[in-house]
């Protein structure tokens, strides 16, 4: 196997990885609305041209909270409808899923609110990557 160039993304415990050049690498991927995908064009298009990335920290973090939202209902929520557990799961899913978003709210617009013009460039090349 070849070693490919990767982003290293820090989480607890562990290192993820964001492949920089490997299509062939095992991946995940979810749809979202045409919509999402031209708003998070258009901030990550901003952010890049921008001569003060910091201004747009706002922006970025809306629109990451809006993509996780987007990809915590493709990978669970969705499934769960599918499979049709029931009105009373769904309900129970939705409500735990929506506290979820609050508290991954908090902290994302906490770490991107700190972060300097590299790391948030950083941070939209990873979208950018993601996007493919």
């Amino acid at each position: 196997m070849t070693a490919h160039p990767t982003h290293k993304t820090a989480s607890r415990g562990e290192r993820a990885t964001v492949p920089t050049e490997a299509p062939e690498a095992p991946h995940l991927r979810f749809h979202h609305s045409a919509a999402l995908r031209k708003k998070t064009l258009h901030v990550l298009d901003t952010l890049e041209q921008a001569r003060d990335a910091t201004a747009h920290r706002d922006a970025l973090a809306n629109v990451v909270l809006e993509l996780t939202a987007a990809g915590m209902d493709a990978y669970f929520m969705q499934p769960l409808r599918l499979a049709k557990a029931g009105f009373i799961v769904e309900q129970s899913a939705g409500l735990g899923m929506s506290g979820v978003q609050q508290l991954m709210g908090s902290v994302i617009r906490n770490v991107i609110g700190r972060m300097t013009d590299a790391q948030l460039l950083s941070v939209g090349k990873s979208l950018r990557q993601f996007m493919r």
